[in-house]
């Protein structure tokens, strides 16, 4: 579950001091009535308090009295409220609770409001409702929100989370149903000059010296040099830009850089719409001073904030492209972006950098043009009467596709499933399902020997129930911070025993029954099972995992791949990575591509799939999720990556990382609101899954034949002639050549 945290320190805010009123569901929230209906939890004790610490922590705005969870033994010990009865399922609930921590070693501490539990079955849950970096000097507040999608037997909410011996100090807790965000309007992007640059003087002729417009960032030294830079744009701006002038050659030589921030810089606060999307391009190199590889980045500093807007690693002394994208959401006072990121010493070149607003209504009418080629075939219905006489002229026929094949799933969560809401639109409006934690071995096996399978096994259910096929995530991650304590401090012996075991028991149990598994996911970012065993664990995994589940495909499955905003994970590095593994007898099936990509653009997207799709493996995207405040720019971003996804033929199948308020990774990334209620993102959706099922009626023509050209999927056809009408089903797979579907009345 997302975590929803606000840190404010409350001697900034008026009137801060909450009251208890009807739509608290908490009692004696302000400690009016001393400490009736709060009790320590986990055996640490609880004392009301007028002052603190001398007389300097005293309660907030007049109140008469604050709390503290004292003798703490563990983290999770900490001040509780029992809210059963007063919590109803599927409703959502935001919760405001003003905090301050209080020890002699501690000055400031992770504090955490957190939700336990208990199904009438005796299944207990813990939802972190919020979190924030709590001090010892003020009163700050924490806010979060939180939904039970099932019955509860049992519900309590606590306070938990600092070092044991801190003191947890609570003034108040407010827990109400949650207000209902206004509904967001649609951006402005009335008079946008998409495709126009919004960089000064970019090639670099508009005064003496060539730097009309530029400035260095730090004392180093600009100059332009007239010839030797590529005089073509590179290839995501120009299929995006389409048909454009020549590049003059010209590009700014940065000299004298004793930082690695150091660059070239101009301000470009008034020439940036809100909410639209820009597309950052240009050619990079560097001078022979370079050692090793190289990263550059062009960056924004958006008042105080660093906003990535693409990088590349530079290897060797010729021009690279770098591309990227960024978005600005609220008005800034001061919007400045630079080139950067060598080190000092480094020498730098730059050119043609180019930074404009993305037509992407431009770049749909194109993907609906490759769409129909990649995902439709020709279909001809060959219609003879019982005899195999000919069908009466003017026969009437009516074709409507019930079902497209194309793999569109999303996330799902044992919690989830206890919400019939949920249910309901997951297994209408998807047919792929992978879970979102209950796989991994962190909750398989959270401690050695202790199996829980009980989750997954519900699951597999619900998606079995439903005709769903479902992909295994994951069976390692190979990021340390994802691997569980006791799997860390096993030595190496007990290591490979254990990661073997893993193997065994999870593909023994689920064979036949997952189509697809994550092997080690994140090998791009992560290196736990290599560097503890070897470089030639990960392979031995895909190997034995093949053997024991010989019908699944294996993928390798990574994030930011297709973002260009990362030099850990570009397409040539997992190429590289792909192609190693395969090299060591690894049997990759697939390329996954997670997909949580901020502020995507079409040509970036498409120009890693393009290298990717050259192994030829199914890539399929994994875990997409985009997220913006505004759920207007969050449907565009939403069709963008939909739409390059489905019009790419290397492309076979597309996961969505959830879609329900609260129970997603990423923050405003949600297509369906906590209580149900589709936003725009979620109609997006749906009318995307409308617009690719195909529809036709007419008459047959003078062979008996009626023609159409469809999605790949389930169809029902009906005839109608003078006499009779009849009802047949087909189905339409991929092929190059047209089906022929035989019918006889």
């Amino acid at each position: 579950m997302a975590d929803c945290a606000i840190h404010q320190s409350l001697s900034e805010v008026s009137g801060a001091r909450l009251h208890d009123g009807d739509e608290n569901i908490i009692l004696n929230p302000n400690f009016d009535d001393g400490l009736d209906n709060w009790s320590g939890r986990g055996g640490c004790k609880i004392l009301l308090h007028e002052s603190m610490d001398d007389g300097k922590i005293l309660p907030l705005d007049g109140g008469k009295y604050f709390a503290s969870a004292t003798e703490r033994t563990q983290s999770w010990n900490g001040i509780q409220q029992d809210i059963t009865g007063r919590v109803q399922r599927k409703l959502a609930y935001e919760v405001t609770a003003t905090v301050r921590i209080f020890g002699k070693a501690t000055t400031t501490a992770e504090v955490r409001a957190t939700l336990y539990v208990q199904t009438p079955n005796g299944r207990d849950q813990y939802i972190g409702v919020g979190k924030l970096q709590a001090s010892d000097k003020d009163w700050v507040q924490l806010q979060g929100k939180f939904l039970i999608n099932g019955v509860a037997s049992k519900a309590v909410i606590f306070i938990e989370g600092p070092p044991v011996d801190t003191d947890i100090l609570l003034n108040s807790l407010v827990v109400k149903h949650a207000e209902k965000s206004s509904p967001s309007t649609p951006p402005d992007f009335e008079n946008v000059l998409y495709g126009v640059n919004v960089i000064q003087n970019s090639n670099l002729v508009d005064d003496s010296d060539g730097l009309s417009g530029w400035f260095p960032l730090g004392p180093c030294k600009l100059s332009v040099a007239n010839n030797g830079a590529p005089r073509v744009l590179p290839s995501m701006a120009s299929d995006s830009l389409g048909t454009h002038e020549p590049l003059n050659g010209r590009y700014i030589l940065v000299t004298d850089r004793t930082q690695t921030w150091m660059g070239p810089a101009q301000t470009i606060t008034d020439k940036l719409r809100l909410h639209v999307t820009y597309q950052v391009s240009a050619w990079v190199r560097l001078g022979p001073q370079r050692n090793g590889p190289q990263n550059v980045n062009v960056a924004l500093g958006v008042d105080s904030q660093w906003v990535n807007g693409g990088q590349v690693e530079v290897n060797d002394q010729r021009w690279y492209e770098i591309g990227g994208s960024f978005r600005i959401e609220t008005q800034p006072s001061r919007v400045m972006v630079y080139v950067q990121g060598p080190s000092s010493g480094v020498d730098l070149m730059v050119a043609g950098l180019q930074i404009f607003p993305v037509d992407r209504k431009a770049r749909f009418k194109h993907l609906k043009k490759l769409t129909d080629k990649v995902r439709k075939r020709d279909v001809v219905l060959k219609i003879s009467g019982s005899d195999g006489d000919s069908t009466p002229l003017g026969s009437f026929v009516k074709v409507r596709q019930m079902k497209n094949s194309f793999p569109f799933g999303s996330c799902v969560m044992r919690t989830n499933i206890d919400n019939e809401d949920f249910v309901d639109f997951f297994v209408k409006n998807f047919n792929w399902a992978v879970f979102g934690n209950e796989l991994k071995w962190y909750w398989t096996e959270p401690q050695q020997g202790t199996l829980n399978y009980a989750d997954a096994d519900e699951l597999l259910d619900l998606c079995k129930k439903n005709g769903m096929e479902a992909r295994g995530h994951c069976i390692f991650w190979e990021v340390e911070n994802a691997v569980q304590s006791w799997v860390r401090s096993l030595n190496t012996n007990d290591l490979t025993t254990a990661v073997q075991n893993r193997l065994n028991g999870l593909l023994t149990r689920y064979k036949d029954q997952f189509s697809h598994y994550d092997v080690n996911n994140e090998m791009l970012h992560g290196s736990f099972y290599q560097d503890r065993l070897g470089k030639d664990i990960r392979a031995s995994m895909f190997k034995t995992a093949n053997q024991l589940d010989p019908a699944a495909a294996l993928f390798v499955n990574d994030y930011n791949v297709e973002s260009a905003a990362d030099i850990r994970a570009t397409p040539d590095t997992y190429i590289e990575q792909i192609l190693g593994l395969q090299d060591q007898g690894a049997p990759v099936g697939g390329i996954g591509l997670q997909g949580h990509v901020s502020t995507p653009v079409g040509p970036v997207i498409s120009s890693a799939l393009d290298k990717l799709g050259i192994l030829g493996l199914p890539i399929w995207f994994t875990e997409v999720d985009v997220s913006a405040a505004n759920e207007y720019v969050r449907a565009d971003d939403l069709e963008v990556m939909l739409r390059e996804a489905y019009a790419h033929p290397a492309v076979e199948g597309i996961m969505l990382w959830g879609f329900w308020e609260l129970f997603m990774s990423r923050d405003n990334a949600h297509l369906v609101n906590a209580e149900g209620d589709l936003n725009e993102a979620g109609r997006r959706y749906l009318k995307l899954m409308q617009e690719w099922l195909s529809h036709g009626h007419g008459k047959l023509d003078e062979q008996g034949e009626f023609k159409f050209r469809g999605f790949h999927g389930t169809y029902s056809v009906e005839i109608i002639t003078l006499t009779k009408k009849i009802s047949q089903t087909f189905t339409v797979e991929k092929g190059d050549s047209p089906l022929v579907v035989n019918i006889s009345l």
